[in-house]
């Protein structure tokens, strides 16, 4: 399946492409030659690993995150992304970062890729990663440290 392929009838209404003011923080992700695919665009499986390392690079610039020694981790147990227009190497593409819910050992990050200065969304996802123990996988309530940095992303309900 191409990144930029329009919903199937059954899938119900079209999202719109949301707007770069909808997020609170942005990181830069360079394209890759190996990122596009053979239709000439990013591949759609390349979305998801910038989800991942736009909400995991920030999380660490943060001090919030270790993860090599850190008692705690993050799992993901759902994630989904919404297709809008499509991006392509060589271009830049600037993750939006904003967190829907902050739960007691669950967070919910919302994530939009915008090619470089674009007003409007070339995708859109989300992700929920629940926070466990490092040995044992339990649940664990989030560290006050990353409970503390993801508050300036959470979006007002």
């Amino acid at each position: 399946m191409s990144a930029a392929s329009p919903a199937s009838p059954s899938s119900g209404p079209r999202l719109a492409p949301p707007a770069r003011e909808a997020y609170r923080v942005f990181r830069p992700i360079g394209t890759r030659w190996m990122d596009n695919d053979v239709y000439g665009h990013v591949n759609n499986v390349v979305y998801y690993s910038w989800f991942d390392t736009a909400v995991n690079a920030w999380l660490i610039e943060q001090g919030a995150l270790d993860i090599h020694h850190g008692d705690t981790i993050g799992l993901v147990i759902e994630t989904q992304c919404n297709y809008f227009a499509p991006l392509a190497f060589p271009q830049t593409v600037e993750a939006g970062l904003r967190v829907a819910h902050l739960g007691k050992s669950s967070v919910r990050y919302e994530v939009g890729l915008f090619a470089q200065g674009e007003a409007l969304a070339a995708a859109c996802g989300h992700f929920v990663h629940v926070y466990v123990g490092r040995e044992d996988r339990r649940p664990r309530p989030l560290p006050d440290t990353l409970r503390q940095a993801l508050q300036g992303l959470l979006i007002p309900r």
